[in-house]
Protein backbone atom coordinates (compact mmCIF):
# COMPACT_ATOMS: atom_id res chain seq x y z
CA UNK A 1 0.00 0.00 0.00
CA UNK A 2 1.50 3.19 -1.34
CA UNK A 3 0.24 6.09 1.46
CA UNK A 4 1.53 9.14 -0.40
CA UNK A 5 -1.42 12.19 -0.24
CA UNK A 6 -1.87 12.89 -3.90
CA UNK A 7 -1.53 16.34 -5.54
CA UNK A 8 -5.17 17.30 -4.63
CA UNK A 9 -5.63 17.65 -1.38
CA UNK A 10 -7.98 15.43 0.55
CA UNK A 11 -11.66 16.01 0.57
CA UNK A 12 -12.57 17.05 3.96
CA UNK A 13 -15.82 17.15 6.05
CA UNK A 14 -17.14 20.03 7.51
CA UNK A 15 -17.02 18.89 11.52
CA UNK A 16 -17.14 22.16 13.65
CA UNK A 17 -19.35 25.63 13.06
CA UNK A 18 -18.04 28.65 15.02
CA UNK A 19 -20.86 30.77 15.10
CA UNK A 20 -21.66 35.10 15.63
CA UNK A 21 -25.28 35.83 15.19
CA UNK A 22 -27.20 34.44 12.48
CA UNK A 23 -24.54 33.15 10.39
CA UNK A 24 -22.09 30.83 10.76
CA UNK A 25 -18.25 33.02 10.37
CA UNK A 26 -15.95 29.95 10.10
CA UNK A 27 -15.53 25.99 9.95
CA UNK A 28 -13.54 23.55 10.85
CA UNK A 29 -13.27 20.45 8.75
CA UNK A 30 -11.16 16.88 8.84
CA UNK A 31 -11.45 13.53 8.78
CA UNK A 32 -12.83 10.68 11.21
CA UNK A 33 -12.06 6.83 11.12
CA UNK A 34 -14.12 4.31 13.77
CA UNK A 35 -12.40 0.85 13.46
CA UNK A 36 -13.30 -2.37 15.47
CA UNK A 37 -10.48 -5.08 16.24
CA UNK A 38 -10.63 -6.87 13.31
CA UNK A 39 -9.82 -3.33 11.16
CA UNK A 40 -13.42 -2.87 10.05
CA UNK A 41 -14.46 0.46 9.24
CA UNK A 42 -17.44 1.02 11.43
CA UNK A 43 -17.66 5.18 11.15
CA UNK A 44 -16.23 7.73 9.00
CA UNK A 45 -16.08 10.86 7.27
CA UNK A 46 -13.97 12.77 5.14
CA UNK A 47 -11.59 10.36 3.30
CA UNK A 48 -10.40 8.25 6.37
CA UNK A 49 -7.38 7.10 3.95
CA UNK A 50 -5.96 10.74 4.07
CA UNK A 51 -2.01 10.16 5.53
CA UNK A 52 -0.89 12.25 8.65
CA UNK A 53 1.49 12.52 11.48
CA UNK A 54 0.41 10.37 14.52
CA UNK A 55 2.07 13.21 16.55
CA UNK A 56 1.79 12.16 20.65
CA UNK A 57 -0.95 9.65 19.70
CA UNK A 58 2.08 7.38 19.36
CA UNK A 59 3.23 7.34 22.65
CA UNK A 60 1.36 4.11 23.70
CA UNK A 61 2.65 2.26 21.36
CA UNK A 62 6.48 3.72 21.62
CA UNK A 63 6.35 2.47 25.26
CA UNK A 64 5.06 -0.98 24.21
CA UNK A 65 8.79 -2.04 23.78
CA UNK A 66 9.87 -1.21 26.74
CA UNK A 67 7.54 -3.74 28.62
CA UNK A 68 7.90 -6.46 25.55
CA UNK A 69 11.66 -6.44 25.96
CA UNK A 70 11.42 -6.64 29.77
CA UNK A 71 12.90 -3.52 30.51
CA UNK A 72 9.61 -2.04 32.57
CA UNK A 73 10.44 -5.05 34.87
CA UNK A 74 13.97 -4.98 34.65
CA UNK A 75 14.18 -1.55 36.28
CA UNK A 76 11.34 -1.90 38.63
CA UNK A 77 8.85 0.48 36.69
CA UNK A 78 5.51 1.19 38.56
CA UNK A 79 2.32 1.77 36.98
CA UNK A 80 2.84 5.51 37.29
CA UNK A 81 6.16 5.22 35.72
CA UNK A 82 4.21 3.30 32.66
CA UNK A 83 1.20 5.67 32.52
CA UNK A 84 3.83 9.09 32.18
CA UNK A 85 5.82 6.90 29.44
CA UNK A 86 3.03 6.95 27.55
CA UNK A 87 1.71 10.62 28.53
CA UNK A 88 1.79 14.43 27.47
CA UNK A 89 2.15 15.49 30.54
CA UNK A 90 2.03 19.13 31.92
CA UNK A 91 4.82 19.62 33.38
CA UNK A 92 3.85 19.65 37.35
CA UNK A 93 5.86 18.12 40.16
CA UNK A 94 4.12 15.36 39.91
CA UNK A 95 5.48 14.35 36.51
CA UNK A 96 8.29 15.87 37.44
CA UNK A 97 9.25 13.72 40.44
CA UNK A 98 7.70 10.68 38.68
CA UNK A 99 10.21 10.57 36.03
CA UNK A 100 13.07 11.88 37.77
CA UNK A 101 12.34 8.16 40.00
CA UNK A 102 12.77 6.76 36.81
CA UNK A 103 15.88 7.85 35.92
CA UNK A 104 17.13 6.92 39.14
CA UNK A 105 15.94 3.58 39.08
CA UNK A 106 18.59 3.22 35.53
CA UNK A 107 21.32 5.40 36.88
CA UNK A 108 20.73 8.65 34.92
CA UNK A 109 20.51 11.93 35.36
CA UNK A 110 17.96 14.37 33.36
CA UNK A 111 20.62 15.54 30.88
CA UNK A 112 20.94 12.74 29.02
CA UNK A 113 17.32 13.49 28.29
CA UNK A 114 17.09 14.94 24.27
CA UNK A 115 13.42 16.10 24.05
CA UNK A 116 14.44 19.68 24.90
CA UNK A 117 13.08 22.55 27.36
CA UNK A 118 9.74 24.40 27.33
CA UNK A 119 7.03 25.67 29.74
CA UNK A 120 4.97 23.57 31.68
CA UNK A 121 1.39 23.17 29.83
CA UNK A 122 0.06 23.43 33.95
CA UNK A 123 -0.66 27.53 34.19
CA UNK A 124 -0.07 27.43 37.56
CA UNK A 125 3.81 25.66 37.32
CA UNK A 126 4.57 28.08 34.61
CA UNK A 127 3.09 31.20 36.79
CA UNK A 128 5.04 29.77 39.44
CA UNK A 129 8.34 29.32 37.61
CA UNK A 130 7.76 32.50 36.10
CA UNK A 131 7.58 34.57 39.27
CA UNK A 132 10.42 32.37 41.24
CA UNK A 133 12.58 33.68 38.13
CA UNK A 134 13.30 29.51 37.89
CA UNK A 135 14.34 28.25 34.20
CA UNK A 136 11.97 25.07 33.76
CA UNK A 137 13.90 21.64 33.87
CA UNK A 138 13.59 19.50 30.97
CA UNK A 139 11.84 17.12 33.55
CA UNK A 140 9.10 19.10 32.76
CA UNK A 141 8.67 18.69 29.09
CA UNK A 142 5.61 16.78 27.82
CA UNK A 143 7.45 14.29 26.44
CA UNK A 144 10.27 13.38 29.49
CA UNK A 145 8.64 10.19 30.72
CA UNK A 146 8.61 9.08 26.92
CA UNK A 147 12.21 9.99 26.35
CA UNK A 148 13.19 8.36 29.91
CA UNK A 149 11.72 4.89 28.72
CA UNK A 150 13.47 5.21 25.39
CA UNK A 151 16.35 5.43 27.87
CA UNK A 152 15.53 2.76 29.60
CA UNK A 153 14.78 0.54 26.56
CA UNK A 154 18.66 1.32 25.42
CA UNK A 155 20.38 0.30 28.61
CA UNK A 156 18.17 -2.89 28.56
CA UNK A 157 18.96 -3.75 25.01
CA UNK A 158 22.67 -2.65 25.19
CA UNK A 159 22.22 0.29 22.83
CA UNK A 160 24.39 3.46 23.25
CA UNK A 161 22.16 5.89 25.30
CA UNK A 162 23.21 9.23 23.56
CA UNK A 163 22.39 7.66 19.89
CA UNK A 164 18.32 6.44 21.60
CA UNK A 165 16.46 8.98 19.35
CA UNK A 166 18.15 8.39 16.42
CA UNK A 167 16.24 6.68 13.68
CA UNK A 168 18.65 3.74 13.29
CA UNK A 169 19.10 2.91 16.64
CA UNK A 170 18.18 -0.26 18.18
CA UNK A 171 15.53 1.60 20.31
CA UNK A 172 13.44 3.77 17.20
CA UNK A 173 13.78 0.08 15.11
CA UNK A 174 11.75 -1.55 17.58
CA UNK A 175 9.33 1.00 18.18
CA UNK A 176 9.18 0.73 14.46
CA UNK A 177 7.93 -3.09 13.94
CA UNK A 178 5.88 -2.21 17.11
CA UNK A 179 4.02 0.67 14.95
CA UNK A 180 3.99 -1.94 11.98
CA UNK A 181 2.86 -4.37 13.97
CA UNK A 182 -0.31 -2.04 15.42
CA UNK A 183 -0.89 -0.13 12.17
CA UNK A 184 -0.84 -2.73 9.82
CA UNK A 185 0.91 -0.80 7.66
CA UNK A 186 4.60 -1.88 6.21
CA UNK A 187 7.25 -0.43 8.27
CA UNK A 188 8.57 0.49 4.79
CA UNK A 189 5.65 2.18 3.92
CA UNK A 190 5.24 4.63 6.95
CA UNK A 191 6.00 7.84 6.91
CA UNK A 192 8.42 9.27 8.94
CA UNK A 193 9.50 12.60 10.22
CA UNK A 194 11.02 14.58 12.93
CA UNK A 195 8.43 14.79 15.91
CA UNK A 196 8.40 18.32 18.02
CA UNK A 197 10.54 16.02 21.13
CA UNK A 198 13.37 15.01 18.15
CA UNK A 199 12.42 11.18 17.71
CA UNK A 200 11.27 9.72 14.78
CA UNK A 201 7.19 10.52 13.99
CA UNK A 202 5.20 8.07 11.76
CA UNK A 203 2.86 9.10 9.10
CA UNK A 204 -0.48 6.84 8.10
CA UNK A 205 -3.98 6.96 7.78
CA UNK A 206 -6.65 7.74 9.86
CA UNK A 207 -7.48 4.47 9.38
CA UNK A 208 -4.88 2.87 10.55
CA UNK A 209 -4.20 5.25 13.36
CA UNK A 210 -7.74 3.84 14.85
CA UNK A 211 -6.93 0.17 13.98
CA UNK A 212 -3.21 0.90 15.67
CA UNK A 213 -6.29 2.11 19.17
CA UNK A 214 -8.73 -0.82 17.77
CA UNK A 215 -5.41 -3.32 18.71
CA UNK A 216 -4.33 -1.36 21.33
CA UNK A 217 -7.71 -2.36 23.76
CA UNK A 218 -8.62 -5.48 22.19
CA UNK A 219 -5.46 -7.01 20.55
CA UNK A 220 -5.55 -9.53 18.27
CA UNK A 221 -5.26 -13.29 18.86
CA UNK A 222 -2.28 -13.67 16.79
CA UNK A 223 -0.21 -11.14 19.01
CA UNK A 224 2.04 -13.12 20.83
CA UNK A 225 1.58 -12.93 24.76
CA UNK A 226 4.29 -10.68 25.85
CA UNK A 227 2.57 -7.98 23.49
CA UNK A 228 -1.15 -8.94 24.65
CA UNK A 229 0.36 -8.77 28.48
CA UNK A 230 2.10 -5.52 27.57
CA UNK A 231 -1.36 -3.67 25.69
CA UNK A 232 -3.36 -4.76 29.17
CA UNK A 233 -0.38 -2.92 31.72
CA UNK A 234 -0.58 0.16 28.87
CA UNK A 235 -4.54 0.45 29.20
CA UNK A 236 -4.64 -0.28 32.82
CA UNK A 237 -2.04 2.46 33.40
CA UNK A 238 -3.29 4.90 31.53
CA UNK A 239 -7.02 4.36 32.87
CA UNK A 240 -5.90 3.93 36.54
CA UNK A 241 -3.81 7.35 36.00
CA UNK A 242 -5.10 10.08 33.91
CA UNK A 243 -3.52 12.45 35.69
CA UNK A 244 -0.30 11.21 34.51
CA UNK A 245 -1.15 10.97 30.72
CA UNK A 246 -2.49 14.34 30.65
CA UNK A 247 -2.55 16.40 34.28
CA UNK A 248 -4.37 17.30 37.27
CA UNK A 249 -6.39 20.14 36.02
CA UNK A 250 -7.32 21.15 32.78
CA UNK A 251 -6.44 18.28 30.66
CA UNK A 252 -8.24 17.32 27.77
CA UNK A 253 -7.14 13.08 27.93
CA UNK A 254 -7.56 13.20 32.02
CA UNK A 255 -10.77 14.31 31.67
CA UNK A 256 -12.26 11.91 29.16
CA UNK A 257 -10.43 8.74 31.04
CA UNK A 258 -12.17 10.13 34.09
CA UNK A 259 -15.76 10.43 32.67
CA UNK A 260 -15.56 7.35 30.73
CA UNK A 261 -14.30 5.74 34.02
CA UNK A 262 -12.15 2.88 32.50
CA UNK A 263 -14.24 2.35 29.47
CA UNK A 264 -11.92 4.56 26.97
CA UNK A 265 -8.38 4.95 26.57
CA UNK A 266 -8.00 9.03 25.41
CA UNK A 267 -4.70 10.04 23.38
CA UNK A 268 -4.38 13.98 21.76
CA UNK A 269 -1.92 14.25 19.52
CA UNK A 270 -0.31 17.73 18.27
CA UNK A 271 -1.67 19.43 15.21
CA UNK A 272 -5.52 18.58 15.36
CA UNK A 273 -5.09 14.66 15.87
CA UNK A 274 -7.13 12.69 18.26
CA UNK A 275 -7.28 8.90 19.04
CA UNK A 276 -8.86 7.06 21.22
CA UNK A 277 -9.54 3.36 22.52
CA UNK A 278 -13.06 2.17 23.19
CA UNK A 279 -13.05 -1.02 25.29
CA UNK A 280 -14.87 -4.19 24.28
CA UNK A 281 -18.77 -3.99 25.35
CA UNK A 282 -21.87 -5.79 24.55
CA UNK A 283 -22.29 -3.09 21.50
CA UNK A 284 -18.55 -3.56 20.63
CA UNK A 285 -16.97 -6.74 21.72
CA UNK A 286 -13.96 -6.58 19.73
CA UNK A 287 -13.19 -2.73 20.91
CA UNK A 288 -13.25 0.71 18.54
CA UNK A 289 -10.77 2.55 17.60
CA UNK A 290 -11.21 5.93 16.82
CA UNK A 291 -8.98 8.68 15.28
CA UNK A 292 -9.45 12.33 13.34
CA UNK A 293 -7.18 14.71 12.05
CA UNK A 294 -8.68 18.75 12.15
CA UNK A 295 -7.08 19.63 8.88
CA UNK A 296 -5.96 22.75 9.90
CA UNK A 297 -4.46 21.92 13.06
CA UNK A 298 -6.66 23.44 15.33
CA UNK A 299 -6.40 21.74 18.87
CA UNK A 300 -7.80 24.14 21.33
CA UNK A 301 -11.77 24.38 20.24
CA UNK A 302 -11.75 21.98 17.36
CA UNK A 303 -10.30 18.99 18.43
CA UNK A 304 -12.35 18.27 21.95
CA UNK A 305 -15.41 19.19 20.23
CA UNK A 306 -15.14 17.02 17.90
CA UNK A 307 -13.65 13.76 20.46
CA UNK A 308 -16.54 14.58 22.52
CA UNK A 309 -19.64 13.90 19.43
CA UNK A 310 -17.63 11.60 17.97
CA UNK A 311 -17.88 9.35 21.89
CA UNK A 312 -21.41 10.22 22.58
CA UNK A 313 -22.29 8.93 18.33
CA UNK A 314 -20.40 5.80 19.81
CA UNK A 315 -21.86 5.75 22.70
CA UNK A 316 -19.25 5.69 25.01
CA UNK A 317 -20.38 8.60 26.88
CA UNK A 318 -23.07 7.94 28.98
CA UNK A 319 -25.17 10.60 30.77
CA UNK A 320 -23.20 11.28 33.82
CA UNK A 321 -20.16 10.91 31.14
CA UNK A 322 -21.74 13.83 28.90
CA UNK A 323 -22.15 15.99 31.65
CA UNK A 324 -18.96 15.51 33.26
CA UNK A 325 -17.75 16.60 29.73
CA UNK A 326 -20.16 19.11 28.97
CA UNK A 327 -17.16 22.05 29.10
CA UNK A 328 -15.32 20.90 26.23
CA UNK A 329 -18.51 19.86 24.09
CA UNK A 330 -19.11 23.15 22.66
CA UNK A 331 -17.71 26.50 23.59
CA UNK A 332 -19.32 30.17 23.83
CA UNK A 333 -17.84 32.73 21.73
CA UNK A 334 -17.88 36.17 23.34
CA UNK A 335 -16.61 40.09 22.90
CA UNK A 336 -14.34 41.53 24.55
CA UNK A 337 -16.76 43.16 27.56
CA UNK A 338 -17.62 39.31 28.24
CA UNK A 339 -20.93 39.53 26.01
CA UNK A 340 -22.07 35.97 24.98
CA UNK A 341 -22.01 36.41 21.17
CA UNK A 342 -21.91 33.07 19.84
CA UNK A 343 -21.26 29.47 19.75
CA UNK A 344 -18.67 26.78 18.31
CA UNK A 345 -20.68 23.81 17.86
CA UNK A 346 -20.53 20.67 16.39
CA UNK A 347 -21.97 19.98 12.92
CA UNK A 348 -21.38 16.05 12.05
CA UNK A 349 -22.89 13.18 12.26
CA UNK A 350 -20.87 10.04 11.50
CA UNK A 351 -21.52 7.88 8.55
CA UNK A 352 -22.10 4.25 10.17
CA UNK A 353 -21.74 1.62 7.82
Amino acid sequence: MEIVNPGQAPLSAPLVEVRRGAIVESRHRGHIAAVDGDGRLLASLGEPETVTYLRSSAKPFQAMPLLTSGAADRFGFTEAEIAVACGSHSGEDLHANTVAAMLEKIGLDETSLKCGVHEPFDRATADRLRAAAERPSILRNNCSGKHTGMLALALHLGAPPDAYDHTESPVQQAILRAVEQFSGVNAGELAVGTDGCGVPVFGMPVTAMALMYARLVSPPAEFDEATRAACERIVAAMTARPELIGGTRERFDTEVMRAAAGRAVSKVGAEGVYTAGLLPCEEWPRGVGLAFKIEDGEDRRARPVVAIESLRQLGVLDEDAHAALSPYASFPVRNHRGDFVGEIIPSFELRRR
